[in-house]
């Protein structure tokens, strides 16, 4: 198979080849047409000129059949005389000088008349000159003059077709020396190496595809470095939960443990972190695979406020924290799964919880955002350093290296809020300032 540059080659050569020789044959066919034009009205002006001097010279036409016809213009280089290819006419439209297809007396209609040159005298129109030939009889200088320009024409013809090639195989290059970089670095993802970065050589079409294409390796390894760290925090989640409940077993089997009410509430909690990680795990697949079940219903948001600070304000209150609701007057309804959002805003009020001190607090509230709605939370705790807002959505990520999960935190809180707003066609946002507190909010689509 030939390779596109070869095709671009051929493609650009063929275009311009027929392109410039379409060009030489019109200006060939142009310059012979107008050449053999000149050519004829200059030898009719010589006729014309010729006949109203005879005419002026024996005040009559007799006579000037036969001299017309012998008369031709002097031969250059002793060449041959031009053969006759005007009639004359006189005043009454009766040939002179016979010229196939017209003969001696007969009558020129007098449309055609009107189209020939005419022969005067003192103003006075006294015969008319007919071209009998629609080219002339060209002499050897003239005839080598035409076979002169034609020539140039072919030269530069192929002139123009050597240089369409050098362009079009430079062109041809060029264009596809960026899909070759391509074709280069998609190889090297295939084989693993997921991060490839092409070099963006134009601003064109071309240029837009490297710069989607860098994108698109970008991100595909930094999911795949997520995936794997993902894993690795899995296997790390799953360890040390796994690794208490066994020590437990494994010391109340060889009796070195003795079954105390201590020892199975340890091994029931680890077995309640088990269980919250692997729901987590199990959302965020369903979500990411589209299958999230959702009951959507008309959801008041005041309501749903006042639900959550109802649920959560015993763990409020035992941190030592204030607890606000507020919702702007005449908010219309969401249309949503009121547990999933619960589920979101129970996760973000259960962060705020945990890195707000005592004698802190956290409001909740609802407003309007355009034709939306904007549940947020916002607490008065450490907040969030600049260089982890952008990741704080990330599963597993953990931008203090002081958290715990002792209170059953997957590091998937997060991450399932963003997932499960998405799927109610939402948004969530977060504001964070290191000693200020944190806002996350979430933007839902109003009740139609």
């Amino acid at each position: 198979m030939r390779s596109l540059t070869f095709k671009l080659i051929i493609a650009f050569l063929l275009t311009s080849v027929l392109g410039v020789g379409l060009a030489a044959v019109v200006a060939r066919e142009v310059t012979t047409r107008e050449f053999s034009r000149f050519v004829m009205g200059q030898l009719r002006n010589q006729f014309v000129a010729n006949a109203a001097a005879y005419y002026h010279a024996h005040g009559s036409w007799d006579g000037a059949g036969e001299y017309l016809r012998e008369f031709a213009t002097p031969p250059e280089s002793g060449a041959p005389p031009r053969p006759p290819q005007f009639v004359l006419a006189d005043q009454r439209g009766v040939v002179l000088t016979p010229v196939q297809p017209f003969r001696v007396g007969d009558r020129i209609p007098a449309a055609e008349l009107a189209r020939g040159a005419p022969v005067e005298l003192a103003g006075r129109r006294i015969g008319t000159v007919i071209d009998a030939a629609r080219a002339p009889a060209l002499s050897p200088q003239e005839t080598q003059y035409l076979a002169s320009t034609n020539r140039a024409l072919s030269l530069a013809a192929l002139g123009a077709a050597v240089i369409a090639l050098l362009a079009g195989v430079l062109l041809a290059r060029n264009l596809t020396r960026p899909l070759r970089d391509l074709t280069q670095a998609i190889q090297a993802m295939a084989s693993g190496a997921l991060r490839q970065e092409v070099p963006i050589r134009s601003a064109d079409e071309l240029g837009t595809l490297t710069e989607a294409f860098n994108r698109l390796s970008a991100d595909l390894a930094h999911s795949n470095d997520l995936r794997r760290q993902m894993t690795a925090d899995i296997a790390h989640d799953l360890r040390t939960p796994l690794t208490v409940i066994n020590a437990y077993i494994d010391g109340l089997r060889d009796g070195v443990f003795k079954p105390t009410p201590e020892r199975f509430d340890a091994m029931h909690t680890e077995a309640q972190h088990l269980q919250h990680l692997v729901e987590d795990l199990r959302t965020l697949s369903l979500a990411d695979a589209g299958e999230l079940p959702i009951q959507r219903v008309s959801v008041s948001c005041g309501a749903l406020l006042e639900r959550l600070a109802v649920a959560c304000a015993p763990q409020a209150e035992a941190r030592g924290i204030a607890l606000q609701v507020s919702a702007e007057p005449d908010l219309p309804d969401i249309l949503a799964d009121p547990e999933r959002i619960i589920q979101v805003l129970g996760n973000l009020l259960t962060n705020a919880l945990r890195y707000t001190p005592s004698g802190g607090m956290i409001a909740l509230s609802a407003r309007r955002w355009g034709s939306a709605v904007a549940l947020a939370v916002r607490d008065t705790g450490a907040g969030i350093a600049p260089e982890d807002l952008p990741h704080v959505f990330d599963r597993f990520y953990r931008g203090d290296s002081a958290r715990s999960q002792q209170d059953s935190e997957s590091g998937l809180g997060l991450a399932i809020a963003k997932s499960i707003t998405e799927a109610h066609g939402g948004k969530i946002e977060v504001q964070s300032e290191l000693g200020r507190g944190t806002t996350f909010a979430i933007v839902l689509p109003g009740a139609s």
